[in-house]
């Protein structure tokens, strides 16, 4: 149950995708109209400052990494509804995915959009995810200690539920 402040105006605390009995299904929302929908998800990849730098530098033996991650995030957020069972496929509009390089490492940032029923908050996430395991696979034999964590929806816009935008 939710006990976010910001959760979905209307929903209180009822799961959306479990019925009376508690079961599992896919919501149906094709009586939801199509509207623009637009979600940003972050995430971070903790590792040495000379690990950092050689990603930035697309200097590692097995290529660029960011690059890499950047492509692999991309195909991810397509294929979230084939990874999360209960997501609606999906026809995406954009995909924009950054890397930053800070203290701990690297931040990265996917913003995904559509004109669809539902959200993209879950292809946000999951092109995160995928791009902080791409880069952990492409660095990992140089540091093999990086820790993946942070994930997090960071911004929502468009349908019923109205904008979210995490606070600091």
């Amino acid at each position: 149950m939710s006990t976010d402040p910001q959760s979905p105006k209307g929903k209180g605390t009822r799961l959306t995708h479990l019925d009376e009995k508690g079961a599992a299904h896919m919501v149906d929302v094709s009586q939801k109209p199509v509207t623009a929908r637009k979600a940003t998800a972050k995430g971070l990849i903790e590792m040495t400052a000379a690990t950092r730098d050689l990603v930035m530098a697309s200097a590692l033996k097995k290529g660029d990494a960011l690059a890499t991650a950047r492509i692999a995030g991309i195909m991810a957020a397509k294929r979230t509804a084939d990874l999360v069972p209960l997501c609606h496929p999906l026809s995406l509009s954009a995909i924009r995915i950054d890397f930053e390089a800070c203290a701990e490492g690297i931040e990265m940032t996917a913003t995904v959009s559509t004109c669809e029923r539902t959200g993209v908050e879950m292809e946000a996430l999951t092109a995160v995810s995928v791009a902080a395991l791409t880069l952990y696979d492409m660095a990992k034999a140089v540091e093999r200690s990086m820790h993946i964590g942070q994930i997090r929806l960071v911004s929502k816009e468009g349908g019923a539920s109205g904008d979210y935008h995490e606070t600091a």
